[in-house]
């Protein structure tokens, strides 16, 4: 029998795919967990318990019959300055075309009522009978721009103050294209008025009519070519010179046509873009239902301008991307280039200097071929972009690969890719500190778990974890720091739809908080012991804390549940979650070999804990009072070493499982334990 002491200094490579747990030869397996749930692996190596939710609105009487959840409720963030930022909550009403959408605002951790001085808390927008999951967006200073292929671009505006709000359809001024191409020979010689630039056609004969205006005049030898963009007379016509003439003189009637068949290229019948981001400059869109490989790019600065005119550097662009596969656009982002997502593979905007994207110089390349997943928009980190991969198994990031000049997409996600389980959002949450990392969040639509993934590049950590809840997760977003979230819950045997927000200084889930100077929906502190005001939670079995005590579970009755003294800080009141972490099964890689195919014993177990309330291994709660509190005190948070042993029992894989009791706050930076191996 031999004796080791084993000490797990960092858990930095999160939960392990259930495949790598014969991999003890990997430095990942050193650093990883079998189990990590409802906890958030910290970059510096530990894991702390998740934040509890907040209760914010209740979305079930606005969500329109028949319309289900994951399609009907949208939240997309708004940032309308480095001081006043938004959460935005779509709900989608009823299937007409007209005001069928109420969008409600969330700021600074406060639901925004009487919006434009009315007495409803949401502004109604009309958006069609289209699934709000689909719709992408981006946002340049107050206007956010919401697209749908189904639906033309609309714009939300915020106001003079947080509870004006406007929206509108974007009145853009629309590229053709010839979605049916034909000729119509001219009967006639005709004769331009100059060789390039604005110029008048006249005819000799009865040659244009009003049709003409936005189709094209050509030359068969390649010299000529005119954007028709005013109708004059039967033998005259202005438009703008494409392909420059040879000289003025009349041209034979057997040398020239129309092109008809340019229609509008975003219209009802045509479809709307899907994507759309702002780069340098211009507004750009990705894709439509009819042309869903093509990439529009606006005037300069002038950002609804798409139509085509003389091919100068601020004129508004087009390109189709081609390649050997279906290339419909998913996603766009701007950073150093402008990275084009689409079903088939990634692609970027060369620049090859510091010049501008122009009509003459744009050049989009091939960069990977591993394809994004439509819905889910691209996260940006310090360095790179973050897309969930076209079958919605994988995350990777396009990174740029100096010694190649070109884009990379690794995944990052390989030894976690079982926490993805079919994403149905996806959001970060940037660090804002050096003590801590990016924040990945993604819901999951297979058993309304969220993956989380804590990320910091510099130091190679991606350490997974998985929140799980009492309901399900369908949607997540990040305004700036504040993370929301919309759970769907079984609440006295209904479905319930809620916007909720993760809160660091709650324990609990769907909670509210009753103290002196609260904001709705949180209550003033109760002067009895009745605590009313949760008809969220009806009939649930809750979590209450009284001023730093855990009380006895209780089920809420009528809205309201009791105390057992009256309160004198606070109450929260919430729903349980559970808090599990397991170790990989131990290899203490002795001298003499591994040890997997021993029986193994952890005797003594003792973790390095931080500002600590609860917690418990193998079962066994460890305690944190001393004789020296006092009687009746709250349970102070505890910072240092606890010894926990001796425990008893050989077992195959002799893991360390920390757990929670009572819905506390808990830190575990590391663990020292004491394994003892049978012999062969």
């Amino acid at each position: 029998m031999s004796r080791v002491t084993v000490y797990q200094s960092d858990f930095s490579s999160g939960v392990l795919d259930p495949l790598l747990l014969g991999r003890i030869d990997l430095d990942q397996y050193k650093k990883g967990l079998e189990e990590a749930k409802n906890v958030i692996v910290l970059p510096q190596g530990g894991f702390e318990r998740r934040p509890g939710t907040r209760f914010m609105l209740d979305l079930t009487s606005h969500l329109g019959s028949g319309i289900t959840a994951t399609q009907g409720i949208r939240l997309i963030p708004f940032e309308f300055s480095t001081s006043q930022s938004f959460m935005l909550a779509f709900v989608k009403n009823s299937t007409s075309s007209s005001n069928n959408v109420r969008m409600f605002v969330f700021a600074s951790k406060v639901q925004i009522t009487g919006i434009n001085g009315g007495s409803d808390p949401y502004l109604e927008v009309s958006m069609g009978d289209i699934d709000l999951s689909k719709v992408n967006f981006t946002q340049s200073a107050d206007t956010l721009i919401l697209v749908h292929e189904d639906m033309s671009p609309i714009s939300i505006v915020r106001g003079a103050s947080n509870s004006s709000w406007t929206a509108a359809t974007i009145a853009l001024t629309i590229p053709k294209h010839a979605f049916t191409l034909g000729k119509a020979q001219i009967s006639g010689n005709v004769t331009p008025s100059a060789t390039s630039g604005s110029i008048t056609l006249t005819s000799a004969g009865s040659s244009f009519t009003s049709a003409h205006v936005d189709q094209f005049f050509t030359r068969d030898d390649g010299f000529g070519r005119v954007r028709i963009v005013e109708f004059v007379s039967s033998s005259e016509v202005i438009g703008v010179v494409e392909v420059p003439f040879l000289n003025t003189t009349a041209i034979a009637d057997t040398a020239h046509h129309i092109e008809n068949g340019y229609e509008d290229a975003f219209s009802t019948s045509r479809g709307f873009p899907r994507s759309a981001t702002f780069h340098e400059g211009r507004l750009f869109f990705g894709g439509t239902k009819s042309l869903p490989n093509t990439l529009f790019g606006s005037r300069v600065n002038d950002f609804f301008n798409f139509k085509q005119s003389q091919a100068l550097d601020d004129d508004a662009l087009k390109a189709t991307l081609s390649s050997d596969r279906v290339n419909a656009i998913t996603g766009l982002f701007a950073a150093r280039d402008l990275q084009i997502f689409t079903t088939g593979g990634e692609f970027f905007v060369q620049q090859t200097d510091i010049t501008p994207i122009t009509p003459t110089n744009l050049t989009v390349k091939s960069a990977t071929k591993n394809g994004s997943k439509e819905g889910i928009r691209p996260v940006q980190t310090s360095d790179a972009t973050l897309f969930i991969d076209r079958n919605g198994g994988g995350l990777r990031e396009f990174l740029y690969n100096d010694a190649q000049l070109n884009y990379n997409a690794n995944n990052v996600s390989f030894l976690s890719s079982h926490l993805i389980k079919t994403p149905l959002k996806m959001s970060m949450r940037q660090s804002t500190d050096t003590d801590e990392g990016d924040l990945l969040l993604i819901a999951n639509g297979t058993d309304g778990s969220m993956a989380c993934f804590s990320i910091l590049r510099p130091l190679n950590v991606v350490a997974a974890s998985e929140f799980v809840t009492d309901g399900s997760f369908i949607d997540v977003s990040v305004d700036v720091t504040d993370i929301y979230t919309v759970v769907t819950r079984t609440i006295n045997s209904a479905t319930k739809h809620y916007v909720e927000l993760f809160d660091a200084q709650r324990t609990t889930d769907c909670n509210l908080q009753f103290f002196s100077g609260s904001s709705s929906p949180d209550g003033s502190l109760p002067g009895s012991t009745s605590v009313s005001g949760l008809s969220h939670l009806e009939a649930k079995t809750v979590k209450i804390l009284r001023d730093g005590f855990v009380l006895l579970d209780k089920t809420v009755s009528s809205g309201s549940v009791t105390t057992d003294v009256t309160p004198s800080e606070y109450v929260e009141v919430g729903l349980d979650y559970t808090v599990e972490v397991k170790t990989l099964p131990s290899e203490p890689n002795l001298s003499t070999g591994p040890v997997q195919s021993r029986k193994r014993r952890i005797m003594e177990v003792t973790p390095i804990l931080k500002t600590t309330q609860n917690v418990s291994v193998n079962g066994f709660d460890v305690h944190f009072r001393t004789l020296s509190d006092t009687l009746g005190s709250t349970i102070t948070a505890f910072t240092g070493r606890k010894r926990i042993g001796p425990l008893l029992g050989f077992s195959e894989t002799a893991q360390i499982t920390f757990s929670q009791s009572q819905p506390l706050f808990m830190t575990v930076l590391s663990v020292e334990y004491k394994l003892s191996t049978a012999a062969n």
